[in-house]
């Protein structure tokens, strides 16, 4: 929850940089995709339990497309994909 809560950038949680380069982060639908894809991951590894592991393994696929950028982000060559990937090393999940 708090993964995705930081992609909305009028969220008091975001990091500044969300603010700056995500014109519209995700929803709760994305948060609950999230849990359920991670649930399916922890079932195909043998596990009965999802694991943070799960989450930032599938935090691209899941939110990739579910982002969308600022003018100024497409401006530096700023993907969603790069984003993400900054999110998951600011944000402790």
């Amino acid at each position: 929850a708090k993964l995705v809560r930081a992609t909305r950038p009028k969220d008091p949680s975001a990091p500044d940089f969300v603010r700056e380069l995500v014109a519209w982060g995700a929803g709760p639908r994305a948060g609950l995709s999230l849990v359920t894809a991670g649930k399916a991951r922890a079932i195909l590894n043998g596990r009965a339990h999802v694991t943070t592991d799960d989450i930032k393994a599938l935090a691209l696929p899941v939110l990739r497309h579910r982002l969308a950028t600022t003018f100024n982000a497409e401006a530096a060559g700023v993907t969603t994909d790069d984003l993400i990937t900054r999110l998951l090393s600011v944000i402790r999940i």
